[in-house]
C-alpha cells in the first residue's frame, strides 16, 4: 500500500476539544531597518515563515528582512528574542481592530 505523501496528509490527525472557542492570535512585525545586520535569524527560525530576505541594502550594506507574509504571523516573539540587535519586534493586534481592518 502507498503511504500517503505529507501534502495529501492532514496537519493533525484530530481536532482540538477547544478549537471551536479558542481564536489564533494575529500580529504585525515591525523592522527597524538601519539596526540590521543580515544575521538572518529571524527568517531562518521563524516558525510560520512570515520573514524573507529584502533585495534592497540598508545603510551599512546589509541585507535586511522584510514580512513576505504578513498575514500568518501569530506574534510569537521568537524574532524579538532572537535578534541580536533588537532591531525587529512584533505587535499583537487585537480581534476588534482584525474585524475593522477586513470590512
Amino acid at each position: 500500500m502507498k503511504e500517503p505523501s505529507t501534502a495529501e496528509k492532514p496537519k493533525f490527525w484530530r481536532k482540538p476539544l477547544d478549537a471551536d472557542r479558542l481564536q489564533v492570535p494575529k500580529g504585525k512585525v515591525h523592522i527597524i531597518k538601519e539596526r540590521c545586520k543580515g544575521c538572518g535569524f529571524c527568517i531562518e527560525y521563524c516558525p510560520r515563515d512570515v520573514l524573507g530576505l529584502s533585495d534592497e541594502f540598508n545603510s551599512k550594506g546589509y541585507h535586511f528582512p522584510v514580512a513576505v507574509n504578513e498575514d500568518a504571523c501569530v506574534s510569537c516573539k521568537l524574532c524579538d528574542l532572537l535578534c541580536p540587535e533588537f532591531a525587529i519586534y512584533s505587535e499583537t493586534i487585537e480581534q476588534e481592530e482584525v474585524e475593522k481592518g477586513g470590512k
